[in-house]
Parts: structure tokens; C-alpha cells; sequence
């Protein structure tokens, strides 16, 4: 079973960077799944690449803070509804289906979906500011059988068309 997620990243990055599971760079996640081996996870990319690519440039707001996870101890600032966004989400959402893979957290998918940025190492973005989608990556949650580690497979955005 391969872990796999995609997000669009709000900091510099570059594909193949690994970085540890508890300092991951400020992100935006899309969706997080499963597929069932590395064969259907090499095809993820290239049927996401299409939907990704469309979503590019595309801008999204700040809205309010929030608090998620077990009693709200988890900052956040959530993204204000963006249909750009919901759109890519829905088509990736539609790639991890028809690989028959797994999302993680059906509840949060769909009409479901909540962005947010989660705060990180005392940074996270102000309420109001406009964030362009212009870093996207599907990224490995457990590279080489690890946990510890995360590794961006592929990276959409500035000097990877």
C-alpha cells in the first residue's frame, strides 16, 4: 500500500526534496489516499497532471482561524470557498477513485472539504491575504517503506512544465 497525498505548497520547494513527517513546509492539502501498489501509484501523476495543470495560477483567499483536531488544538487558517479550487480537489478526488485507490478521510472529501493552512513552526498566513496555487505535489508519505520522512514525487508550477 503506498500513502500518497497531494498539496499545494505556500513556501519554496523542489521535486525529489524530503523533509521530516513533523516540519512539513506550509501547504494547502487537496487529498490524501491510498493505492494499493507502486504500479497504480506511478499513474497517479500522469492522470492528475491535466487537472493540476488547469488549476495553476489560480487564487485563493485567507479566511478566518480555526482549531481542528482532538478539542481544536490544532491552529489553522482556514481558505475561503474558491471554486477553482474545489474543482481540482473534486478532479483529484475522481483520479483516486478510478485507480480504485482509497481516500483517507472520506468525511473531509467532496462537499465535505475544508482547505486550510496548518500553522507551523510560529508561521502561518494572515486572514485576507491572496495565495496563488502555483506549487502543486504529490508527495510520498512514507518513502522507501519510512514514516519519518515525506518526499515530493512531482512538483507542478515554476520551472517544471
Amino acid at each position: 500500500m503506498r500513502n500518497l497525498i497531494v498539496v499545494a505548497f505556500l513556501e519554496p520547494v523542489t521535486e525529489g526534496m524530503e523533509f521530516p513527517r513533523d516540519a512539513w513546509p506550509l501547504h494547502i492539502t487537496l487529498v490524501k489516499f491510498d493505492v494499493v501498489d507502486d504500479e497504480l501509484a506511478g499513474r497517479v501523476a500522469a492522470l492528475m497532471d491535466a487537472p493540476v495543470r488547469a488549476a495553476l495560477g489560480s487564487t485563493v483567499t485567507v479566511g478566518v482561524e480555526a482549531g481542528f483536531g482532538r478539542g481544536g488544538s490544532v491552529p489553522v487558517s482556514l481558505i475561503d470557498a474558491s471554486a477553482p479550487l474545489q474543482g481540482l480537489h473534486e478532479a483529484l478526488v475522481g483520479v483516486v477513485e478510478a485507480l480504485s485507490g482509497r481516500v483517507a478521510t472520506p468525511g473531509y472529501t467532496g462537499a465535505g472539504f475544508r482547505p486550510h493552512v496548518s500553522h507551523r513552526a510560529g508561521k502561518a498566513p494572515r486572514a485576507g491575504e491572496n495565495l496563488e496555487l502555483d506549487r502543486i505535489a504529490l508527495v510520498d508519505m512514507a518513502p522507501d517503506g519510512g514514516h519519518a520522512t515525506r518526499r515530493i514525487l512531482r512538483l507542478w508550477g515554476p520551472n517544471r512544465e
